[in-house]
């Protein structure tokens, strides 16, 4: 758009200078000959055609002075901004026509052409400070969209960690109230139990199966909390993952892309599924590689084991271990499809509440 506008701005003052210092008949032939060949100029960019029509332009130059006038405009299209062999051509024309041209016409057509130069280069400058804004600006993009993305994986990373700081702190609460609170109170019930049994005052056994009793519910209070605290600290690709590097039959690829906090049954019938799966797949299936998918969709979650291989043995029915899959996932109000063609694969999925 910028070369345009200039153009049009070094034709206007083309025009308006051969207007004034030519009168002839045929005075509209030398200014559609210069705005074609400007055009054609403009319209193909291959140098060596270029060329010769820049010769051609500057032979009709010599065959009538007139054309000397459109000499800023072809100019333009063509010269370089620098120092070429080109530049004497533009000049010859003058020689030529010396004593068609007064001093000062040929003193204005040189300045004009000198203009239209610095008036070329002007242009390129923008157009270069352009393309350059642009690449900069891209580059400064994709720079932001890969600092974003660092940033982002770096805070799931930190909540990663995070949680599973949080589930192994879990853990060891669990493992502390059972092995040490559990266990003391375990040893007060037997030691109560005890006396209970051995004495005969009849206020004192009402006093001690009170505190019995107050001693068995703080055991069950106890064992419920240590029960809590382990299932939610339980995570389902976690625990695969450790049956996954456990089994040593094939090469299984686990897919885990669920966000929302599974229920418990789920996380054990999931679990349960990745277990009875691959002691399937090592004796009934000569696979080399198996897949593990759970994903959470907008309603249901879904479960897909699968692998590569070939059934070993003929038969088609099924045994207990699959049997067991399915009352598991029935008993969620769950769906599930086993297949062994082109491969053993269980399809399940799974209704989120609500």
């Amino acid at each position: 758009m910028n070369k345009l506008i200039d153009k049009i701005i070094v034709f206007f003052i083309c025009s308006t200078f051969y207007i004034l210092n030519v009168q002839t008949r045929n005075m509209i032939i030398p200014l559609l000959i210069a705005v074609t060949i400007s055009a054609a100029l403009s319209y193909f960019d291959h140098k060596k055609a270029n060329f010769i029509v820049y010769l051609v332009f500057i032979m009709t130059c010599f065959y009538h002075y007139s054309f000397i006038f459109f000499l800023p405009l072809l100019c333009y299209d063509f010269l370089p901004l620098r120092r070429d062999v080109t530049w004497i051509l533009v000049f010859l024309p003058f020689a030529v026509h010396v004593h068609h041209l007064s001093y000062v016409t040929t003193t204005l057509i040189i300045f004009f052409v000198l203009l239209t130069m610095l008036l070329k280069y002007r242009t390129n400058t923008i157009e270069l400070l352009k393309v350059q804004y642009v690449h900069l600006r891209d580059d400064s993009r994709e720079d932001f969209l890969q600092i974003e993305m660092k940033n982002k994986e770096l805070l799931e990373k930190q909540d990663y960690e995070l949680n599973l700081a949080t589930l192994s702190e879990r853990n060891r609460i669990a493992r502390d109230i059972h092995d040490n609170v559990g266990h003391l109170l375990s040893r007060s019930l037997l030691q109560v139990g005890a006396l209970y049994a051995t004495i005969k005052e009849e206020n004192l056994k009402e006093d001690l199966k009170n505190i019995k009793e107050t001693l068995s519910s703080a055991m069950d209070s106890i064992r419920n909390s240590v029960h809590d605290l382990h299932e939610q600290s339980l995570e389902v690709d976690t625990e695969i993952q450790k049956i996954i590097n456990q089994f040593p039959f094939c090469k299984i690829q686990l897919e885990y892309e669920v966000q929302t906090v599974l229920d418990k049954k789920i996380k054990y019938c999931f679990i349960a599924v990745a277990k009875e799966a691959m002691s399937n797949i090592m004796r009934h299936s000569n696979a080399t590689l198996a897949n593990i998918i759970i994903r959470e969709h907008p309603a249901f979650f879904q479960m897909i084991v699968q692998d590569n291989g070939t059934r070993k043995s003929g038969k088609d029915e099924q045994g207990i271990g699959l049997k067991n899959i399915q009352e598991r996932v029935m008993a969620l109000n769950g769906r599930i499809h086993i297949s062994d063609e082109n491969g053993f694969r269980i399809f399940i999925t799974i209704q989120k509440k609500g």
